[in-house]
């Protein structure tokens, strides 16, 4: 018996319209992006990405996944019961309200970070459906959610990635799962990689407020472009009736030939 083909190893149909490219090349700038701000204010407070985690205590990286795992269960009740109460606010207000978030718990230091950090995850879970429903989909369906978890799986804005390691077409395939727990489950070890170099970086005392505030910005903003890349995807396949594999491929191609060179 002929073993079926993977499907991220099937051949992919051509894309041909020039104008579904030029949407995709749009999106690809987006995507190379989304993480710059991060590296920048990094630099800027004299760290790196290398290494942030092994400077929590024992205690903080003791309880970094489980937290994550935790902060993401209750995520999606918190974050569609907000959008019940308060109207869709935009970008800005998404970001301000990270902003806040972040210098709140970077004045508490590593223990008010570890406070903060479910109130963030939800807020960006929140960003991430407010753009869904402005890409026309419903932020109610489960793919919509399952999308989400996949854009928190992916490399966090401390990480230089090139595209190719976590990168979006990566975790398309590799983070997969019949239910939304069942992928929180393998989000949330990811997820809490990010945000262990976030409570690091923030947590240190002579930055305080200042730097949490402007992490969570930088946060805000990544996964806000990320969820307008893997959105748009969807969105594209959905108006042109394309497959997602085949526009997350070409996606992959505009990346690479737009990336800088090092």
């Amino acid at each position: 018996m002929t073993k079926p083909v993977p499907q991220s190893q099937a051949i992919l149909p051509p894309i041909t319209d020039p104008t579904i490219h030029a949407q995709i090349d749009r999106l690809a700038r987006r995507y190379l992006d989304a993480g710059g701000i991060g590296m920048e204010i990094l630099s800027r407070i004299g760290a790196s990405a290398e290494g942030l985690i092994e400077r929590l205590p024992d205690f903080a990286r003791s309880r970094l996944d489980g937290a994550t795992h935790a902060a993401l269960d209750r995520a999606f009740s918190a974050a569609s019961g907000s959008r019940k109460l308060v109207r869709d606010r935009g970008d800005w207000f998404n970001r301000l309200a990270s902003t806040v978030s972040g210098a709140a718990g970077g004045a508490g230091g590593i223990v008010g970070a570890l406070i903060e950090m479910p109130f963030t995850i939800t807020l960006l879970l929140r960003a991430m459906l407010e753009i869904a429903a402005e890409h026309g989909l419903d932020p109610e369906d489960e793919e919509v959610r399952k999308e989400c978890l996949r854009i928190f799986a992916t490399a966090g804005p401390f990480e230089d990635d090139d595209g190719s390691d976590l990168g979006l077409l990566a975790v398309r395939f590799s983070v997969t799962g019949q239910t939304i727990q069942g992928l929180i489950s393998k989000v949330a070890p990811r997820l809490s990689i990010a945000m262990g170099q976030k409570l690091a970086a923030q947590a240190a005392p002579v930055f305080g407020a200042l730097v949490g505030a402007s992490i969570n910005y930088s946060f805000a903003r990544f996964y806000q472009e990320l969820a307008r890349v893997h959105f748009g995807i969807m969105r594209l396949s959905r108006e042109t009736g394309l497959p997602k594999e085949a526009l997350i491929e070409a996606l992959r191609l505009s990346i690479d030939r737009q990336k800088p060179r090092k």
